[in-house]
């Protein structure tokens, strides 16, 4: 029988060489987020060691995670023209040797420029590893195992470094956390070059320098205005910087539509798959991160956990994370992706809701479970949605589209500390000042009101019953603010559901072919992304609003068919 030639092929499977290169990929998630965490842990030892003034101590800190945030679409868009595998083999060599820089450092200046490069270099090695991913595995189910996969390490990055980090620093300086990153790039130098194949955009054309300009400003300075209002609340230098930023992002919008050659694809927005995603994913890590925020404190100040029995009990939630990361690719075996997003954002209410029943004298039990329920729920989100947007994209954008996605991460997870921690504060101090004994020095009552941790500290110096009552009082009030903030993220996380089941939910033409209901595009089409004999599209926004490259799919082909 002879073959339609307007049916496309079933795309190739991956074999062992790919599957071994998603290994090497999964080196830079996990150090990444390896290297996020302990530095945490080794800002009391290096403080020590090389005396930074407390403003360096914040640039040693932040100044990582600005430059990772500012460069990521830069540095996507740049995979996309360079070749993403030599752009990723670049990063690795860059981190490597930021690495060591950074970990024999002699002075706080040399630590904050090792970081800088440590921060460019991180830029790199994301969009470049998702957007190999993606070329790789061209299979959507075995691409969805992947990413989760992918996903999956980032969290266990997080979750053991802790744990690897104290054992070094009781043992070694503190610049040696920082070398657990130089063996594993050598590896990916080694490696890479044999495993990884080489894309790139056929037909990118030039990279505008004012759009590259007004992308780095904008980001730059509303991720710094995040951060800053997060940690030291509400002042008129980050709020300006909030609002600059946001303007001049505004600016780079509009610039990217006049373009013939955008930084930012403006087209891919118009994609419903992409922008719900982009949306979901931005709101999860949203709600996810600001509860967090208070549950780490809620913890240590209210429980009276030390740090490391803190992390022992967030286990639970980094366990789920990483089951839920890995498990959502077995839930595509009976639904498709927007539904298992769904069912998992359904579990994350459920956790979100077990929190707002955390109390003063009870609330271990309680935070064990919810954190548990809420990384579970989040992670095949994160997974799904991630693969989703890449999919909605030609392969040859897919480095932009990568780096949008880890932007969107970056973004979710600074707004969620700043906006739920500035509310959560506020209810702090308006409950705590009505609670508080009389007769307190006036220094003494403004400093309980300022955080948990200043009024643990100042009830340790007050005597006898005083300092009890103070103590009871405070932990009271950030109970209660733990419980207002549980209650908006339940809020929020239920909207999601119910927006997500809406706008991804499959819509019927007569005749009862499936369709995605968004609006179309220039050489728009669409994919099944059903699995083991379930046929049909994902539905509207699901995974099928593909946008291909300009010219690359001929008036008379038909759609691509990966219906299984």
């Amino acid at each position: 029988m002879t073959q339609d030639p307007t049916v496309a092929a079933p795309p190739a499977r991956a074999g062992i060489r790919e599957w071994t290169a998603l290994g090497v990929l999964a080196l830079p998630a996990l150090l990444i987020s390896l290297d996020t965490t302990v530095l945490h842990l080794a800002v009391p030892h290096l403080s020590a060691g090389i005396d930074p003034s407390g403003l360096q101590l914040l640039w040693i800190v932040d100044i990582y995670s600005f430059l990772i945030a500012g460069l990521l679409i830069i540095a996507g868009a740049l995979g996309d023209r360079v070749g993403r595998r030599r752009l990723l083999l670049a990063g690795a060599a860059g981190f490597g040797l930021a690495s060591l820089l950074t970990a024999f450092s002699t002075s706080a200046e040399m630590l904050i420029v090792s970081r800088a490069l440590l921060g460019i270099a991180g830029a790199t090695l994301m969009p470049s590893s998702m957007s190999l991913i993606r070329n790789m595995f061209l299979d959507s189910r075995q691409r969805s195992v992947a990413f989760s996969v992918w996903i999956a390490c980032f969290l266990v990055g997080g979750a053991i470094g802790p744990l690897v980090g104290g054992a070094m620093l009781e043992r070694f300086w503190w610049g040696s956390v920082f070398l657990l990153s130089v063996p594993a790039m050598v590896l990916l130098l080694i490696l890479g070059p044999v495993l990884l194949p080489e894309y790139r955009d056929p037909a990118p054309g030039r990279i505008d320098p004012v759009s590259v300009l007004l992308l780095l400003v904008s980001l730059l300075a509303t991720v710094y205005g995040l951060k800053s209002t997060a940690g030291n609340g509400v002042a008129p230098l980050p709020v300006v910087l909030l609002v600059g930023g946001l303007t001049l992002a505004a600016l780079f919008a509009v610039r990217q539509r006049r373009l013939t050659h955008p930084l930012l694809e403006p087209a891919l927005f118009r994609v419903r798959t992409f922008t719900v995603s982009l949306g979901t994913m931005g709101l999860a890590l949203f709600v996810m991160s600001g509860s967090q925020f208070f549950v780490a404190q809620y913890l240590q100040m209210v429980v009276g956990l030390s740090p490391l029995e803190t992390g022992l009990a967030s286990l639970p939630g980094s366990v789920g994370g990483v089951a839920g990361a890995l498990l959502a690719p077995v839930g595509l075996r009976w639904m498709r992706s927007s539904q298992v997003m769904t069912a998992g954002l359904a579990l994350a209410v459920i956790g979100f809701a077990v929190l707002t029943q955390v109390a003063a004298d009870t609330g271990l039990v309680p935070v064990m479970v919810a954190l548990g329920l809420l990384n579970f729920g989040v992670a095949p989100t994160i997974a799904l949605g991630t693969d989703m947007m890449i999919e909605s994209a030609p392969p040859e954008k897919a480095g932009a589209v990568s780096a949008i996605s880890e932007t969107c991460h970056e973004l979710g997870l600074g707004m969620g500390i700043a906006i739920l921690g500035s509310v959560g504060t506020a209810a702090y101090r308006a409950e705590v000042a009505g609670t508080l004994p009389a007769g307190l020095p006036a220094g003494v009552s403004s400093r309980v009101q300022d955080t948990i941790g200043a009024a643990v500290y100042e009830a340790g110096r007050l005597p006898g019953e005083t300092g009890t009552a103070v103590l009871g009082a405070a932990r009271a009030a950030f109970t209660q603010s733990l419980f207002l903030v549980s209650v908006i993220c339940t809020v929020i996380a239920l909207a999601v559901v119910v927006a997500l089941a809406v706008l991804l939910r499959p819509a019927r033409e007569r005749g009862g072919k499936e369709t995605t209901g968004a609006e179309p595009l220039p050489h728009e089409h669409e994919h099944d992304h059903a699995y083991e004999g379930h046929e049909g599209h994902e539905g509207e926004g699901g995974r099928g609003d593909a946008l291909p490259a300009p010219g690359s799919l001929h008036p008379a082909a038909a759609p691509e068919d990966r219906s299984r």
